[in-house]
């Protein structure tokens, strides 16, 4: 077995550090950092909305490459960049007021066939 050592965790350390830096007023964040993915930084925000738009722009993610995920009770936003060589996760958490309703089953010829969509799931640019 091949072992990391922490030092093959420096590239999101690093831009952990930068980002504590340059960016020390932003809410904290819930940070993961793993050597299963060792160039990779993971930022999460809980039920901090207006937390996750200060990330987004100070990690300068385009609007139109955060993706939405819902389901019945739930929903998150999503975001992906490379900041000081490492590639960042950002997403934020947030419960819905009020449930989603479900997607309705069309009535077809013959019967009814079940929806094949995904409520409210963009692909992420880049």
């Amino acid at each position: 077995m091949n072992a990391l050592s922490l030092a093959d965790l420096s590239v999101p350390l690093r831009a952990l550090r930068t980002l504590a830096v340059e960016f020390a007023d932003l809410p904290a964040v819930d940070v993961q950092v793993s050597p299963i993915y060792p160039d990779l930084l993971n930022l999460a925000l809980h039920h901090n909305l207006p937390g996750f738009e200060v990330w987004r722009a100070a990690l300068d993610i385009s609007p139109d490459a955060v993706a939405w995920h819902g389901d019945a009770g739930m929903f998150w936003l999503e975001g992906k960049t490379v900041f000081a060589g490492a590639h960042v996760h950002l997403v934020g958490f947030a419960q819905l007021e009020q449930p989603v309703p479900a997607v309705p089953e069309p009535v077809v010829a013959g019967g009814s066939e079940r929806a094949a969509a995904v409520l409210g799931v963009r692909e992420v640019a880049g």
